[in-house]
């Protein structure tokens, strides 16, 4: 999935790596590009993997369940179409 670098959504959903570097490269496009996990959030991924364990009550909400993220997901960063 590629967000933008100033993007409130993302733009694009690649189903290869390819697809979505050549995509990123002809419109020299700044931003990052996330693999994520099918059939489950990144929320569920992180906890069942060990690589987020919630310690208060907030970190069980819907609101912070819905914007989550994590860096443990492997992930990329593109300046003007080039990987950094």
């Amino acid at each position: 999935m590629f967000n933008g670098a100033m993007a409130r959504f993302p733009s694009a959903l690649f189903s290869s790596l390819g697809d979505a570097e050549s995509w990123i490269r002809r419109n020299k496009l700044t931003g990052v590009l996330t693999k994520y996990p099918v059939d489950k959030s990144a929320y569920d991924w992180a906890v069942e993997n060990d690589f987020f364990i919630p310690k208060e009550g907030k970190q069980k909400s819907s609101d912070f369940i819905g914007g989550f993220t994590c860096a443990a997901m492997e992930h990329y960063h593109y300046e003007n179409g080039n990987k950094e």
